[in-house]
């Protein structure tokens, strides 16, 4: 079944363009299948997948009879999982300036396309990211009248308040917020990998959530990356989810993983650049009293991050509620294609996340519960400090807008 993806709209609308697209992501996002409802409307398209060996060998190794077998006469070419390829940047540019073709990549890691592409395609290139679901493209599949009568304009008015497009809010309903809720809370626990959101139910959804960890993650582990330390990889993953939203203390990580410091920083990239983990920097313009250098992590999906813990308790009942939640926020932010910080002073003082655009700031501060429009003592230091154009204070379920000091009340699902 296909799930219609944000980042298919966009897509489209590069395919009269010459460059390259490519569509990288973690594995099981959905890149194969988005991949394939773009090439079903095309025609003279073909589709190849790099996990056919025999083509991927082709490919490698005799460029020219690979396009007479596969590609002549087609004006699009598909190629899936093309991090199997080797110097497939100076394939595909061989392709790109050869023949008039439009060519459309997928992949799993973005340590293949950078080594082995980009050099080869500057200005012949388009990287676009597909990651699990934001909350918005499960709600579609989840309840498709809520999502197209009522979410879709509310997200989109409270994306351009945020953005400081617009300078108020939507009235929203508490029937609505309860509905919207409902969902969040299956969601917050379980993520939004597709496999995992089209399951039947919370069994099925941790048994894919196994899967999706054991095989892909650590195959693309051991069979692309050869590292020789899965166990030590494994120990960092464990480290790092309990750690969600806390400043990374490298010396501690060592210690942990026995993992020297260089190699902690490797692994730590390796991390990033296979979609499992985020790291946030901080926001500091004043080095002696802000942190400067320390990140935070976040994982890129909640149900991946709790398959590696082993617990999927109903967020109303755990001890890392705030961490589900603060962790939620950062992936809709990373998905949304913003760029954010945190902000913390020596003295402890600490904004969850900070979004700069045009030169404008906006504050994010999550909460777990709110009843009422408090802003924590470390937001308004930072308000008075920066003159943030946005303030926003998110939590599960409460919605309200203090136009006097212009700060928003949302719930965590429209973010």
């Amino acid at each position: 079944m296909y799930i219609t993806r944000d980042l298919e709209e966009k897509i489209r609308s590069y395919l009269d363009k010459p460059e390259i697209i490519a569509i990288i992501g973690p594995r099981q996002s959905g890149k194969t299948t988005l991949m394939k409802e773009i090439f079903k409307s095309l025609s003279k398209a073909v589709y190849i997948d790099f996990e056919d060996r025999d083509t991927l060998s082709l490919f490698n190794n005799d460029i020219k009879s690979f396009y007479e077998l596969h590609v002549m006469n087609a004006d699009y070419l598909f190629i899936d999982e093309f991090q199997y390829a080797k110097e497939g940047g100076q394939k595909l540019k061989y392709l790109f300036d050869t023949h008039k073709l439009k060519i459309i990549i997928s992949g799993s890691s973005v340590l293949d396309l950078t080594h082995q592409a980009i050099k080869f395609l500057v200005g012949r290139i388009f990287v676009f990211y597909l990651y699990p679901f934001n909350f918005g493209e499960y709600l579609r599949f989840r309840d498709f009248s809520l999502f197209k009568n009522i979410y879709a304009d509310i997200k989109f008015k409270t994306d351009g308040y945020l953005r400081g497009e617009f300078r108020s809010l939507p009235s929203v309903s508490d029937a609505v917020i309860k509905r919207c809720t409902k969902y969040y809370q299956e969601f917050v626990v379980y993520g939004g990998f597709p496999r995992v959101v089209l399951a039947e139910n919370e069994e099925e959804k941790i048994t894919i959530l196994k899967n999706i960890y054991n095989t892909y993650f650590l195959r693309e582990i051991r069979d692309i990356l050869q590292l020789s330390t899965e166990e030590k990889m494994q120990k960092l993953i464990k480290a790092l989810s309990l750690q969600v939203g806390s400043m990374v203390v490298f010396k501690e990580l060592s210690q942990l993983t026995t993992l020297r410091y260089e190699k902690l920083l490797d692994h730590l990239s390796i991390l990033e650049k296979t979609f499992v983990i985020k790291r946030v920097l901080p926001y500091c313009t004043n080095k002696r009293i802000e942190i400067a250098k320390t990140p935070k992590i976040f994982f890129l999906d909640n149900g991946f991050r709790n398959i590696v813990i082993n617990n999927f308790q109903k967020i109303g009942d755990r001890i890392d509620r705030g961490i589900l939640n603060e962790n939620f926020i950062a992936s809709q932010l990373l998905k949304s294609e913003y760029d954010f910080n945190f902000w913390r002073t020596k003295a402890g003082a600490e904004v969850d996340f900070i979004l700069e655009a045009e030169a404008k700031l906006a504050a994010i501060e999550v909460k777990s519960t709110l009843h009422s429009m408090k802003v924590s003592k470390a937001m308004i230091s930072f308000q008075k400090k920066y003159s943030p154009r946005r303030i926003v204070v998110t939590s599960e379920g409460y919605f309200d807008w203090d136009k006097k000091r212009n700060i928003a009340f949302l719930p965590n699902a429209f973010i």
